[in-house]
């Protein structure tokens, strides 16, 4: 029984099959188990992008999103351009109501910002959650089901790394925490 009542998987072997760890988490993982299993198993051992892997593509498109917005504005500051802060306020946006025209400045945004930030990756994935990956006018290319948490799993680790990039550690565990606690229906908001 696990306590990540938002995970949208009963094993984590249902979650692994749409994406790759690294060669050092295999020997981690407990594919058969729930999914909280293998992602402790992930942050008792350091490995801490591979869990947030399992966990955003665990998570709904909504919950996952908010997870790396909240990420994203951890570690925005004055000194951030006004494409990327227009990029997370987007995708803020979207994951408050999920509606085309949000999800199109999402994608708008994640392009513009070339996919370089943790705010252009959470707009990037609210832009891959639903509609089309084709430009408009063009016939439609639904994103493949799973494309979102890719975009997500990069966004936090990147928010991760730029938050500290000499020890990253203390950031991977509290927004894996933040992960967590949407995985467990609250609001990703904990204090440290």
């Amino acid at each position: 029984m696990t306590d990540l009542v938002k995970v949208q998987a009963l094993t984590a072997a249902e979650l692994l099959k749409n994406f790759e760890v690294s060669e050092e988490a295999e020997g981690h993982l407990v594919p058969e188990t729930a999914p909280e299993v293998s992602i402790n198993r992930l942050m008792d051992a350091g490995l801490y992008p591979d869990a947030i892997k399992i966990l955003a593509h665990g998570l709904p498109k909504r919950e996952a999103v908010w997870w790396a917005c909240l990420s994203a504005r951890d570690i925005q500051n004055p000194q951030t351009d006004e494409d990327n802060v227009n990029a997370l306020i987007a995708a803020e946006s979207w994951v408050k109501k999920p509606a085309e025209e949000a999800r199109l400045r999402c994608k708008l945004l994640g392009e513009k910002t070339k996919h370089k930030t943790p705010a252009s990756w959470a707009a990037t994935a609210a832009s891959w959650c639903h509609g089309s990956l084709a430009a408009e006018g063009e016939p439609v290319i639904e994103p493949p089901a799973h494309l979102y948490a890719h975009a997500v799993a990069g966004s936090v680790t990147l928010a991760a790394v730029l938050s500290d990039p000499v020890n990253p550690s203390k950031a991977f565990v509290r927004y894996l925490n933040q992960g967590l606690d949407l995985a467990r229906g609250g609001n990703g908001r904990i204090e440290d």
